[in-house]
């Protein structure tokens, strides 16, 4: 596994790994926990050093399952973690990164983390209550007092990480970004670029549909994310196979799966840029990370890139709610 460099001079492995599926979102969740953090430990053995958390997700469960799993391995690992929502009774109630809130949260997750400071702390959401140059300088006093290395946004508009920016440097910012989601690359990845800020794709392969794994007549149970998922309704599921089906047709060409085919173009698009797959199964883990070895030709490359506009894309990537908190 080669490494990339996101902004501030943070060096990561090329493919990261989000570890919100070990806790929830994708179906029943896993009941044996070891397992969960041998996966993790292997992950870190195989060149997979990027963890991707937040303590939404449980929520608080999948930060003390991420800080078990590092505790002996600290030192080979950047773990990313995130704040900016308000928790009551276990359940998300809005938006809250308000600077009180962001410092409890802080607290909160070193605790959980077992670690004296986190690596990259991003704001999950840009929370339209607090100007984000609070945001920025409440991170700017945590960076200073050693508590937090790194400042991060997620699903934040151009605008807004140029503003967080010029308050205290931005190292990554993160957004979803695959082949069927294009949405950051008109104003957000030339905003990174010109920043010398790091992107960070989630569901780089599509919450599992770019891996060929997900047929027409998938369903989704109760509590599955996709099952709230526009994109995932029968209809749109069915609409959406062309696009898989040639992503399929050219990962055989090259030897490789489509899910490799699709995290190899992410790469492709900017050095800068460091895809976060998730998982739970070690198989997963080998396919993701050899990735960075399958060779994509320039016209395969140009060829992927008119994908979504050639075969179209059908369905929103979130629900009306989900989508009215993104780009801000």
């Amino acid at each position: 596994m080669h490494t990339r460099t996101l902004g501030q001079g943070l060096e990561v492995s090329a493919i990261g790994l989000g570890a919100m599926g070990m806790s929830m979102s994708y179906g029943p969740n896993p009941g044996d926990r070891d397992e969960m953090i041998a996966v993790l430990r292997y992950a870190v053995e195989h060149g997979v050093t990027f963890i991707d958390t937040a303590e939404v997700y449980g929520p608080y469960v999948n930060e003390e399952l991420v800080g078990d799993a590092i505790a002996p391995i600290r030192d080979q690992v950047v773990v990313a973690t995130k704040f900016g929502w308000r928790i009551e009774d276990g359940q998300m109630k809005g938006t809250d990164s308000s600077p009180a809130q962001i410092r409890r949260v802080a607290e909160g997750s070193l605790r959980r983390l077992g670690v004296e400071a986190i690596d990259l702390f991003y704001q999950h959401r840009v929370d339209p209550d607090v100007p984000i140059e609070e945001v920025a300088g409440t991170v700017a006093e945590l960076v200073q007092e050693g508590k937090v290395k790194h400042f991060g946004l997620s699903e934040a508009g151009a605008d807004t990480i140029r503003r967080a920016h010029a308050v205290h440097p931005v190292t990554a910012v993160q957004s979803e970004y695959s082949l069927w989601t294009r949405d950051p690359e008109p104003a957000v990845l030339p905003a990174c670029a010109e920043l010398g800020i790091g992107f960070v794709p989630f569901s780089p392969l599509g919450k599992g549909f770019l891996t060929g794994t997900v047929s027409a007549d998938s369903t989704f149970g109760e509590g599955e994310i996709r099952a709230r998922v526009p994109r995932f309704a029968a209809e749109n599921l069915a609409a959406n196979q062309a696009l898989v089906d040639h992503v399929k047709a050219l990962a055989e060409q090259r030897g490789a799966t489509p899910g490799q085919v699709a995290l190899a173009w992410l790469l492709a698009q900017h050095p800068f840029i460091v895809p976060i797959p998730g998982t739970r199964r070690r198989e997963r883990i080998d396919e993701n990370a050899g990735s960075t070895a399958v060779a994509l030709s320039a016209d395969d490359v140009a060829n992927l890139d008119g994908l979504a506009e050639r075969v179209g894309v059908a369905g929103e990537r979130y629900d009306e709610a989900g989508m009215s908190m993104v780009g801000l």
